[in-house]
């Protein structure tokens, strides 16, 4: 179907705007993953990186769907071990669920137990800190770039849906990757729970990868419920500091 049969196809529209909301809620993860990451380098340099983290991460996305033929065949078994089959897919996300459990592990004790500064795997210098961070953002966003795909290519066979709703979603994430960072980082209970949302998705990837589904739906309400029981706390903390003065 050509471009002006898909504008006029109400179908295509739903599959699109599916799409979009889709790619929209798989792209928290990343932003909480940016901006954990991110919020660790000098300020000067933290909008620089969000930025052209996820400008390569759009990048990325395009070329792999240009190769919508290749990825769609990553899905096929491999090799069995103890009777149950891996793909290359299944691969890249046990690999990336493991990368996100050592991550949020490693910054969970950095935060615990913060006089072992000597630690922070990210290195010490702002050179090798950046690529450091760039590096690491396009590691995780391949792993749920290869995901997203395979599952719109699920959801519509029409690339140009699949490119103008990768496109949409990128935006939405630099368009809300400052103000979550900046969320993150005048919050310190919040940077704990975002870790724990890490370890939870590196946790279900690595399931995944396994063979056993997770429905997102119970990931992602999790989430939320735990979010809004910290804004209660955030609140209540608010409340009791006013009622003393600000003390």
């Amino acid at each position: 179907m050509n471009i002006v049969g898909l504008i006029q196809d109400p179908g295509a529209w739903v599959a699109l705007i599916t799409l979009v909301v889709m790619e929209v809620v798989l792209g928290i993860d990343n932003l909480i993953f940016i901006s954990i990451l991110t919020n660790k380098l000098p300020a000067e340099h933290r909008d620089r990186a969000r930025k052209i983290g996820i400008g390569l991460a759009l990048v990325m996305r395009l070329a792999l769907l240009g190769t919508v033929a290749w990825i769609v065949q990553l899905t096929q078994p491999v090799f069995e071990l103890f009777g149950q089959g891996f793909s290359w897919k299944d691969m890249i996300l046990i690999g990336g669920g493991l990368f996100l459990v050592w991550k949020a592990t490693k910054e969970i004790h950095h935060n615990v137990d913060p006089q072992e500064q000597g630690e922070d795997f990210i290195a010490k210098s702002t050179t090798s800190s950046f690529a450091s961070a760039i590096g690491q953002i396009l590691l995780l966003d391949l792993v749920f770039s290869i995901d997203s795909i395979i599952t719109a290519v699920g959801m519509t066979p029409h690339l140009p849906i699949m490119f103008v709703a990768v496109i949409a979603a990128v935006t939405v994430m630099l368009v809300a990757a400052n103000p979550l960072a900046n969320f993150i980082e005048k919050n310190p209970s919040i940077v704990m729970l975002a870790l724990a949302f890490l370890l939870m998705i590196g946790t279900t990837l690595i399931a995944e990868g396994m063979g056993v589904h997770v429905p997102k739906g119970y990931i992602y309400a999790a989430m939320a419920f735990s979010a809004l029981v910290e804004v209660l706390n955030m609140l209540a903390r608010n409340r009791r500091k006013r009622a003393s003065g600000g003390h």
